[in-house]
């Protein structure tokens, strides 16, 4: 088995390299039906749901203040941290992964299907 298998068997997924990800700039990863925001803040990778849970919105077209991502559409929060919502009209929490950074590869963890 290779390392890439062990790796999706796990539930870490490779979603990019640490240098294609731009500081600030959220980087939208498609995986199967799962669409996730992908983030570099201070040297530190960070992903959520992609999709602000007020209303249908990409939340990598938002803006990226610090450690929370302003969904476009109505101007809410969400933590990228932890996934909770910070300002109206979002109240309802999106999903934080957990991310890891192995040989300038970076990995999201994701479990069960979509």
């Amino acid at each position: 088995m290779s390392r890439a298998e062990g790796a999706v068997m796990s539930g870490w997924v490779r979603v990019a390299t640490l240098s294609e990800l731009e500081p600030d700039y959220p980087r939208r990863v498609k995986l199967g039906e799962r669409d996730i925001a992908v983030y570099l803040v201070e040297g530190s990778v960070f992903a959520t749901d992609n999709v602000c849970t007020h209303a249908f919105a990409l939340l990598s077209d938002g803006l990226l203040e610090g450690h929370e991502i302003v969904c476009p559409l109505h101007a809410g929060s969400f933590d990228i941290r932890t996934g909770e919502a910070m300002s109206p009209p979002c109240f309802d929490p999106i999903r934080a992964y957990e991310c890891r950074v192995e040989n300038g590869d970076v990995f999201v963890k994701v479990d069960g299907p979509a």
